[in-house]
C-alpha cells in the first residue's frame, strides 16, 4: 500500500448507494465529554452496550426476496442497490409477490453463517428479519407474507439461526423495517400501488403489522441483542416510543440502534460513512463489502481484505463499531468471495485482535489527518478532512497499539505524551522493537520490509494507565 492522503467526504460524497436513510454522527471534539455526561446520567444504558463496546466487529446481512431477481426486473438492469429492487423498477405487489413461491433456499445452513463469522473475527450479526418489501423471514401470525408461509422453503430461518448462534457462541440481532413496508397500503413507500404516504393510514400498519411483528422478535427467538431499526419516516409523536416500550417490556436489555426515530442506544452513521474524528458515544459504521447490500450479480467490486483491515482499526481508534455486509444468493449461500475475503480479515484478527476487541479510541488524533486549509465544509458543515491511512492507534490500560497500515519513517517518533513509554514489541511475534529517546523524543526503529504487509501492530507499554498526552 503507497503513503497517500485524501480528502474524507462524508454522507453523500462517500457513500457509493445509500440504503437506510442514515442519522449523521457528529464529528466535534465536544462529543468526546458529552458522551461522558451521558453515561454517567443512564447507567442502565452503559450496562446495556457493554457488550458491544467490547466486540467492535459485527456482520451484517441483507436477505429475502429480492435475491431472486439479483438486481434485474423483467430482463432489465434495476438501478441502485439489490434489496431496493421492487421500488428502483416500480413493481406492482402482486408481481413481486410472485417471487415468493420460487423463493426456496435449500443450500441454507445457519451453521455455516455463524462459521463465516466466527472465522471473520465478528462478535455478533444483524440479519433483515423483514427489509423494505414488507417480507419476514420468520413466521409471523401478524402476516402471512413470510418465509414459512408464503414459500416452499416452510423453515424459520430465524429460528434455526437464533440456535445457531447459541451453539456458536455469536450473539444475534435482527435488522427490523419499521416505517416503510412496500407490500402494505398503509406502510410507507409504496407511491405506485397506493398512492401518497401522506394519504395513508399509517397508525393502522404500525399497530396492525409492525408493532406485532417486533413483539414476535422479542418473544421466540431467545435472547436478542439489538434491533437495528430503519429510515424513520413518519415516526412522529409517540410511534417510535411505542417501539422502544414493546423492546424494554420484553427484554430491557436489547440495544436499539438510533434509526428508530428516537434517541436510541447507540449512533448509527451514514452507509459507508466513518466519521472523521474522535466519539466518545458509542456508535456503529454499517457498510457494504462491495457496493449493494442485497445480492446482485453485477456487482463484483469488493473491497480486498487490506481495505476492510483499515476500516476496522481506523473505526476503533475513533472509538466506535464496524458492522459489514453480506448479501447471500437466493439459494442460501454466502458468495465465496465474500467468505475468502472475512476469513482473511479473520485470520489477521486471530493474531492482532487484542488492539481491536475491546480497545479504546486513539489518545492522539493526529494520525487521523488535518482539515482543508481552505477552510471546505461537508454537507453537515463539518470541515472535510484531508485523511491520513498510514497508522492508526488503539489503546488499554497501559498500552497503545500501533497499527501500521504502511512502512513508516525511520526512526519511527512516538505522538508526545506526559507518560513515559516502557517498552515496544510486535503483536502477532512478541519481538521487541528497538526504542529509544532522542532530544527529548521517543522514537521507535522498526524493522523493515514490516512483518505484514496488511497491517502490523506494534505494542508500546507506558507507566499509568491512560495516556496523557502533551498538546
Amino acid at each position: 500500500m503507497k503513503r497517500i492522503a485524501f480528502v474524507f467526504f462524508v454522507a453523500a460524497a462517500l457513500a457509493v448507494v445509500t440504503a437506510h436513510e442514515p442519522l449523521a454522527i457528529s464529528s466535534e471534539p465536544s462529543r468526546v465529554d458529552q458522551a461522558a455526561r451521558r453515561a454517567q446520567a443512564d447507567p442502565a444504558r452503559e450496562a446495556r452496550l457493554t457488550w458491544f463496546r467490547e466486540a467492535k466487529y459485527g456482520l451484517f446481512i441483507h436477505w429475502g426476496l429480492y435475491a431472486i431477481p439479483a438486481g434485474q426486473w423483467n430482463g432489465k438492469r434495476s438501478l441502485g442497490l439489490g434489496e431496493w429492487v421492487m421500488l428502483r423498477s416500480a413493481v406492482p405487489v402482486k408481481d413481486y409477490e410472485k417471487l415468493a413461491a420460487r423463493f426456496n433456499p435449500v443450500r441454507f445452513n445457519a451453521d455455516e453463517w455463524v462459521k463465516v463469522a466466527r472465522d471473520a473475527g465478528m462478535k455478533y450479526i444483524v440479519i433483515t428479519s423483514k427489509h423494505h418489501d414488507g417480507f419476514a423471514l420468520f413466521k409471523s401470525k401478524a402476516s402471512p407474507y413470510n418465509i414459512v408461509d408464503a414459500t416452499p422453503f416452510k423453515r424459520d430461518v430465524l429460528k434455526e439461526l437464533a440456535d445457531a448462534c447459541a451453539r456458536g457462541g455469536i450473539r444475534l440481532g435482527f435488522y427490523y423495517s419499521q416505517s416503510q413496508d412496500w407490500h402494505e397500503p398503509d406502510g410507507a413507500g409504496n407511491t405506485w400501488d397506493f398512492g401518497p404516504d401522506d394519504k395513508k393510514d399509517y397508525d393502522r400498519y404500525l399497530r396492525g403489522k409492525a408493532e406485532p411483528q417486533v413483539r414476535e422478535l422479542r418473544t421466540g427467538y431467545g435472547k436478542v441483542a439489538l434491533i437495528w431499526f430503519d429510515t424513520p419516516r413518519m415516526m412522529t409523536g409517540d410511534r417510535p416510543h411505542r417501539f422502544t416500550k414493546i423492546v424494554r417490556d420484553l427484554q430491557p436489555d436489547t440495544l436499539i440502534d438510533g434509526r428508530l426515530g428516537a434517541e436510541g442506544d447507540y449512533t448509527s452513521t451514514g452507509d459507508n460513512v466513518t466519521p472523521p474524528n474522535v466519539s466518545g458515544d458509542a456508535w456503529e459504521v454499517p457498510a457494504t463489502i462491495n457496493h449493494t447490500w442485497g445480492y446482485r450479480t453485477d456487482d463484483t467490486d469488493w473491497k480486498s481484505p487490506g481495505q476492510i483491515a483499515f476500516k476496522l482499526v481506523d473505526i476503533v481508534s475513533k472509538g466506535g463499531n464496524y458492522l459489514l455486509n453480506v448479501g447471500p444468493t437466493a439459494e442460501g449461500v454466502i458468495p465465496q468471495v465474500s467468505q475468502d475475503i472475512l476469513r482473511t480479515v479473520g485470520r489477521w484478527l486471530q493474531v492482532n485482535g487484542e488492539a481491536v476487541y475491546g480497545a479504546g479510541a486513539t489518545p492522539f488524533g493526529e494520525e487521523l489527518g488535518e482539515p482543508s486549509a481552505r477552510g471546505a465544509k461537508d454537507v453537515r458543515g463539518d470541515p472535510l478532512v484531508y485523511q491520513q491511512i498510514q497508522w492508526r492507534v488503539t489503546t488499554k490500560p497501559g498500552k497503545l497499539y500501533f497499527t501500521f497500515f504502511d512502512e513508516p519513517r525511520a526512526p519511527f517518533a512516538l505522538p508526545r505524551m506526559k507518560n513515559t513509554a516502557k517498552r515496544a514489541y510486535r503483536l502477532a511475534d512478541n519481538a521487541p522493537v528497538d526504542m529509544k529517546t532522542e532530544n527529548g523524543r521517543t522514537v521507535l526503529t522498526i524493522d523493515r520490509p514490516i512483518l505484514d504487509p496488511m497491517a502490523t501492530v506494534v505494542v508500546v507499554e507506558f507507566d499509568g494507565t491512560k495516556v496523557e498526552p502533551i498538546k
